[in-house]
């Protein structure tokens, strides 16, 4: 669960960049909606325009990100399985 975990803080660090500290709108995985909307983002960040930043990043940078993103997806997973269907990668 750390991968998740460490997902879910960088979202959350970056998100009250910009909504200051207000919490209604932060990720968390404690409720079904709250997953969802996590393996929404997964999903979205899994796409090949977002991690590679539409191929301005470095290969070495892509593969680290990837394999970031895809321990986050199957942490997700085990914590519930219904996930799966939601992310095109493991759906």
């Amino acid at each position: 669960m750390k991968a998740l975990q460490t997902y879910i803080d960088n979202k959350n660090k970056y998100q009250a960049l910009f909504r200051g500290q207000r919490t209604e709108a932060l990720y968390e995985v404690t409720t079904a909606a709250g997953r969802l909307r996590v393996a929404g983002m997964i999903d979205s960040d899994l796409s090949p325009e977002n991690l590679s930043c539409d191929g301005e990043l470095p290969r070495a940078v892509v593969n680290r990100r990837y394999r970031e993103l895809t321990a986050a997806a199957k942490d997700l997973i085990k914590l519930d399985p219904a996930m799966a269907q939601h992310m095109y990668e493991f759906g």
